[in-house]
């Protein structure tokens, strides 16, 4: 039994060894680092190129919006000023405008002509101040006033003056 034993040993060693052996060998074959192909590099490289050019793609885009976005506020902002501009000038010419009919049916007025009545208008409402001779003149100018195109109102603040 003694030689079995002695023949059966050397045997397990070897394929003891011989195991251990492809076994390094095999671990040692997946640690290597192996280095890309060319075709490989190319692929990678023209993946990141893509991808660098699709966020370009994205930014770029998106700058525009934000810049036509703005141009718009811009232009609506503009197109309510000069609205906002042109009103305030309407305003200012039509109350001119009404200052200057006031004035003119006055002056017709043969009592109220040789009169020095002011005439003011703010947003249509008209002020008349300065000297009446009588109640009834006072009463003609604003009965006058009121019958002006515009006219919203009228304050009424001429004083009778006995002569």
């Amino acid at each position: 039994m003694n030689s079995s034993v002695t023949t059966q040993r050397p045997v397990n060693r070897i394929a003891s060894i011989l195991a251990v052996s492809a076994l390094a060998l095999g671990l040692s074959a997946c640690g290597k680092n192996e280095e890309p192909t060319v075709g490989q590099r190319l692929d990678s490289t023209v993946e990141k190129t893509e991808r660098a050019a699709a966020d370009a793609r994205a930014k770029t885009e998106s700058a525009m919006n934000n810049a036509e976005n703005k141009m718009e506020q811009s232009a609506a902002n503009a197109e309510a000023s000069a609205r906002d501009a042109t009103s305030t000038a309407k305003a200012s010419i039509d109350d001119a405008t009404i200052t200057a009919k006031v004035n003119a049916t006055l002056a017709k007025d043969p009592d109220l002509s040789a009169l020095k009545i002011n005439v003011d208008t703010v947003g249509g409402k008209v002020t008349l101040n300065g000297p009446a001779p009588t109640t009834v003149a006072r009463d003609r100018a604003e009965t006058l006033a009121k019958s002006v195109e515009g006219v919203t109102a009228v304050n009424n603040q001429l004083v009778v003056t006995a002569s």
